[in-house]
């Protein structure tokens, strides 16, 4: 009773009673904090899955197959959109904690080295991002090097302008699937804690609204201001969500948007965020139809994030291919420090785009180098045409984060030291007001050891021994720890980096990856 009415009290602060997304609100200042949900403390854990050998019935990934070497003769350019998507990596996490072996062609070695944050230089006063490159020794392989691109946006405060976010919430029958580890916590719950850090984030001068779906879809909060009172009640209207029913995502898309666009922020940032398992059952949902869908979205100004929960019903390719036609970002969440690190300590690497159509050229010199290869972004290359295209969509990277490009390359016996490997041109276009930009670099035949190419090298080196690579040379996992064991004083400083250390250790002891 007592909460109820709590509830309806807050709930009379709020704007646009109306059912149905239709009454838009007044944008005000107000308070600040509202309240607080509660997880129970636990270290590592993930939903149930079964301990299997090959694969994990229930999964859908779009298989990622690798692109092989060119030689530089023939081709010296190679081009592909930028992201900062971390997905991949959580949910490699989420199964080798299980027990359960990785699906060779489910990893994308991208994803996995952009989870983590890298000290490159930040962008100077006024510059949305910086770009340098290096060259470093290529461990699983003594006749290859590592060019390494480096990336670094500028960091953006989320109270810059006013901002409109609809959180659309999966509340089928998948999403009340328990999390081992921690008794009676369903996928439901993930969420709602998630949701909590996020809106601890947001200013008294953003609105969220609340959408539903299951068999249906619905409204359960208009959009309401954040402050004091208004997080209450977006605290309050999310705590009260239940999970059952069949999966309309489609239907929820379409209200999601709807209330963004009735709501629209004017020069804000407008972004529909999904909270899902990804399993589409009713309505629309084949990729192709919702890739339009979401693409015919983004062009009016409304980002999508997506943030995947669950095991075992996951539709990863369906998710994936929302985040990279709507102009966000996917991350997956598999334990509570996953929620905190995602939707609290990235927070304005989430809802706060620096740059838009991000996409990177390198044309190597073919005097220096004779063959290269592009480690990951294999789902993201494009042509010379697209990448000369100002209207070719690419890739949106937040506020202050680090993203990450890794080229094994074989150089000639005739390089000479501190002599021109590749340039390298990054294109994007201003967030804030569409105004193109372009970053260019050079990288030299100059050895760099630096620690944060050393770890990312062991992440890039995991990745290859996870996908049974035909291009891993002498890649083992013994050898990724015996390099992370080096290296105890640069891991400490980031706990991360020091979990990164013991998820290898674990696909080593499973036997599933060799030794």
């Amino acid at each position: 009773m007592k909460r109820n009415m709590f509830f309806a009290a807050a709930m009379a602060l709020t704007f646009g009673l109306l059912a149905g997304c239709s009454a838009a609100p007044d944008y005000m200042a107000g308070g600040n904090a509202g309240g607080s949900a509660q997880m129970p403390e636990a270290g590592i854990f993930s939903p149930s899955l079964p301990d299997v050998s090959e694969g994990n019935p229930g999964y859908h990934y779009d298989g990622v197959v690798e692109q092989g070497w060119s030689e530089t003769v023939r081709s010296p350019s190679a081009y592909f959109s930028l992201d900062r998507n971390t997905a991949n990596y959580s949910q490699v996490r989420a199964l080798i904690n299980n027990g359960a072996k990785v699906t060779s062609d489910s990893v994308r070695i991208e994803e996995l080295i952009n989870y983590f944050s890298y000290g490159f230089p930040a962008p100077e006063e006024g510059e949305l991002m910086s770009a340098n490159a290096y060259l470093s020794d290529c461990p699983w392989n003594d006749g290859s090097k590592l060019v390494t691109v480096g990336i670094r946006t500028a960091e953006r405060k989320l109270d810059a302008g006013r901002n409109n976010y609809v959180f659309l919430i999966d509340i089928s029958g998948s999403m009340s699937a328990r999390v081992s580890g921690l008794e009676g916590v369903t996928c439901l719950d993930l969420v709602k804690y998630g949701i909590d850090k996020l809106v601890g984030g947001l200013s008294a001068s953003d609105a969220v609204s609340v959408v539903t779906y299951a068999s249906g879809v619905g409204t359960a909060l208009e959009p309401t201001l954040c402050d004091e009172a208004g997080k209450t009640a977006v605290h309050a209207a999310v705590e009260k969500l239940n999970a059952s029913g069949a999966t309309n995502g489609a239907g929820g898309l379409e209200l999601a948007y709807r209330c963004a666009e009735t709501y629209k922020a004017e020069g804000g940032n407008n972004r529909v965020i999904l909270m899902t398992d990804g399993d589409f059952n009713v309505g629309m949902h084949d990729t192709e139809s919702l890739k339009t869908f979401i693409a015919d979205r983004a062009k009016s100004g409304v980002y999508l994030s997506v943030i995947g929960v669950g095991m075992g019903n996951m539709r990863d390719d369906l998710m994936q291919t929302l985040a990279l036609n709507g102009n966000g970002n996917y991350a997956y969440i598999d334990t509570p420090r996953e929620a905190e690190k995602t939707l609290e300590e990235e927070l304005g690497g989430m809802l706060v785009p620096v740059a838009k159509d991000a996409k990177a050229g390198v044309t190597f010199d073919a005097d220096s180098v004779e063959r290269y290869r592009l480690i990951g972004y294999d789902m993201k290359h494009m042509s010379g045409e697209e990448f000369d295209d100002p209207e070719k969509d690419a890739g949106e990277i937040g506020s202050n984060l680090t993203v990450v490009a890794v080229y094994e390359v074989v150089l000639r016996e005739t390089a000479e030291e501190g002599a021109t490997l590749a340039d390298v041109t990054l294109r994007f276009q201003s967030a804030a007001d569409g105004a193109a930009q372009e970053i260019a670099r050079t990288v030299r035949n100059t050895p760099d050891e630096r620690d944060d190419l050393r770890f990312i090298a062991c992440v890039a080196e995991f990745g290859l021994v996870l996908r049974n690579s035909e291009f891993k040379g002498g890649a083992t996992l013994a050898g990724v720890l015996s390099r992370l064991d080096g290296m105890r004083e640069y891991l400490s400083a980031d706990v991360y980096k020091e979990e990164f250390r013991d998820l290898v250790e674990r696909a080593a002891s499973s036997g599933y990856y060799g030794s």
